[in-house]
């Protein structure tokens, strides 16, 4: 069951149409009153918007968004500003949002390289991601078949670096 309030968009109250029964068309062609044509104009009327709409208020950015998502997006915010004039709102704003997807496929690519480097499973550590490589496959015919497996021990299958290891 769905909450009402804050979380809804419309604050519980169901939504309605403002343009009435006037807006589709063959309402109107059944016949209008006068009352329902002064309305109608005036509402077409008030679809115009004003040469200087949309306007842009700061506050209201400011409002909707918190202080830690403003604080990340400042940087870009500020190139996008330098930019417009420059380019135009658009293109501007598009540079904007490929730099930031970009910067965060780089990070999140460089993450995992660090995880996978610097996290690796082996017999000093209970974690982490085991990687494990499959033998090459070798055919009859090539230089160095039958290759000869080099794990001729029991103590060599799993040993999870123990053998290389200084210690």
């Amino acid at each position: 069951m769905a909450s009402k309030g804050a979380a809804s968009d419309t604050g519980g109250v169901k939504p309605m149409a403002i343009g009435g029964r006037m807006v589709r068309e063959r309402e109107r062609l059944f016949g209008m009153s006068d009352v329902e044509r002064a309305w109608r104009k005036q509402f077409l009327k008030d679809q115009i918007l004003a040469p200087h709409e949309p306007v842009h208020v700061p506050q209201y950015h400011q409002e909707l968004t918190n202080p830690i998502r403003r604080f990340y997006q400042w940087p870009l915010n500020k190139l996008w500003e330098k930019l417009t004039p420059s380019i135009g709102g658009y293109r501007a704003y598009c540079t904007r949002f490929w730099i930031g997807k970009g910067l965060m496929t780089f990070s999140l690519l460089y993450a995992t390289f660090y995880y996978f480097k610097y996290n690796t499973n082996d017999w000093t550590r209970k974690g982490g991601w085991r990687v494990i490589k499959s033998r090459r496959a070798v055919v009859p015919g090539e230089a160095n078949y039958p290759a000869v497996s080099d794990r001729t021990k029991p103590s060599d299958y799993a040993a999870r670096g123990f053998k290389e290891s200084p210690i």
